[in-house]
């Protein structure tokens, strides 16, 4: 009966990582209270971006719309270089400063320096403070709550097959097998939820952030490709082209070779 010992292991690793993966899912899903003035004026792109994607989304909306002004080369083979030097704001002179003096850089690096940016962190305390995003706590909370889950589910495994090398074949495995299924069910199904329904721990807007996100209008990809040439400048699509990137990511662009040179280092 030694293997009631790693059963006993598997149901309280699974049973306390379950519980504080929940715990934390719930006060990460806890409605903030929104600023009225924000609902009243509704998201900027850059908001928009923030709440969508995060801070590489906001990099990426910053490269693109200097690109699609003239004002940054982007070059499908991953390199951006500065046509003009000056940047309107803190998150274009954020970008003009991580390309560097020499005013070329691969993508990958600038795209990782703007993430992390003054202007960027700035942005995401606001819509915090403004209860439209999440807290970074609450965030970090649930994705260590999950990597605990995962870690139980891994224990849950090699306490039963330690326990089954325990138990003779004369004596049938069958039942033991049965016991600890139990406890595995339990972390798989905890890590499917969360995957699937909660999955805070990839969202960055909070309930009022969500509905603000829901009221922005983003044509099809299909429309977007029909009215855009696929190169800067044109001014009539431009509005729904950085929207659409804002809201959806970078698979949203119609341009394939700026797909390209944005595709490969944080995804979509």
């Amino acid at each position: 009966m030694l293997w009631v010992l790693f059963l006993l292991v598997a149901w309280g690793a699974a049973v306390v990582s379950c519980t504080r993966l929940c715990l934390a899912a719930v006060a990460a899903a806890q409605p903030l209270d929104p600023d009225p003035a924000a609902d009243a004026k509704g998201l900027s792109l850059y908001e928009a971006a923030f709440l969508s994607g995060g801070p590489r989304r906001v990099g990426d909306l910053v490269l693109v719309t200097m690109y699609r002004e003239r004002r940054l080369l982007l070059a499908h083979t991953g390199w951006v270089t500065v046509v003009v030097p000056d940047g309107r704001d803190e998150l274009e002179r954020s970008v003009i400063s991580a390309i560097g003096p020499e005013g070329q850089s691969p993508v990958r690096p600038v795209r990782a320096a703007l993430a992390t940016a003054a202007p960027v962190r700035a942005l995401g305390d606001r819509l915090v403070a403004a209860g439209l995003a999440v807290p970074a706590s609450a965030r970090t909370n649930v994705a260590v709550a999950v990597r605990h889950v995962r870690a139980a589910c891994a224990l849950v495994l090699a306490t039963a097959v330690a326990a089954l090398l325990l138990v003779p074949p004369a004596a049938g495995r069958g039942p033991v097998a049965s016991w600890f299924m139990l406890p595995l069910l339990l972390t798989v199904s905890c890590l499917l939820i969360a995957r699937v329904e909660a999955h805070p721990y990839s969202r960055w807007a909070s309930p009022a952030g969500q509905l603000l996100l829901g009221r922005i209008d983003v044509p099809p990809r299909r429309t977007l490709a029909q009215r855009s040439g696929g190169g800067p400048g044109g001014d009539d699509d431009d509005g729904e082209v950085l929207t659409a990137l804002a809201v959806h990511g970078t698979a949203a662009l119609p341009d394939r070779a700026l797909r390209a040179a944005l595709k490969g280092h944080w995804g979509h």
